[in-house]
């Protein structure tokens, strides 16, 4: 993501490879009003620091997972200063779980080295099942028997 510091306008293609995003992806930007639109000249169109400021500010934003409606918002919400300042953050890659998942066995009893995952089913309702793993927490099971006890009792108040 460096760019020039001597240069203050581009091209859009020059302009999404400089931030690490597609045309598109800037274009839909414009679009969703995350960007200013750019004074149109036809193939002539040219955009500013203005606009690859934002850009950055976007990637750092979306790199701490937050959804394009917060970060509309928290563009609005900064001053220019602080846009720049944030447009200069590193962007981190996201951290690497610790260890994978554990496969699920497809073929229980096949493979030994591959741990099974058991779990209680229960019919809650037509079309509505609720499954809880045997190895799942105390809390958590409570709190399945409490839903299961509430739809038995909203079922038994349909009958009656």
């Amino acid at each position: 993501m460096s760019t020039p510091m001597t240069q203050t306008e581009w091209k859009l293609t020059a302009l999404a490879e400089a931030v690490g995003v597609s045309p598109r992806t800037v274009r839909y930007y414009v679009q969703r009003g995350l960007l200013p639109a750019p004074p149109f000249k036809g193939p002539d169109t040219v955009y500013g620091e203005e606009h690859l400021v934002r850009l950055k500010a976007i990637r750092v934003l979306q790199a701490r997972f937050l959804p394009l409606d917060a970060i509309q918002v928290e563009l609005l919400r900064l001053s220019p200063e602080e846009l720049r300042r944030l447009s200069e953050t590193p962007v981190l890659p996201a951290p690497l779980p610790e260890a994978p998942p554990k496969p699920l066995a497809r073929n229980p009893g096949k493979d030994p080295t591959v741990e099974v995952a058991r779990y209680q089913r229960w019919l809650l309702a037509p079309g509505l099942e609720l499954h809880v793993s045997e190895q799942a927490e105390a809390k958590v099971r409570a709190l399945a028997e409490r839903v299961r006890a509430l739809i038995e009792e909203s079922e038994e108040g349909k009958q009656s």
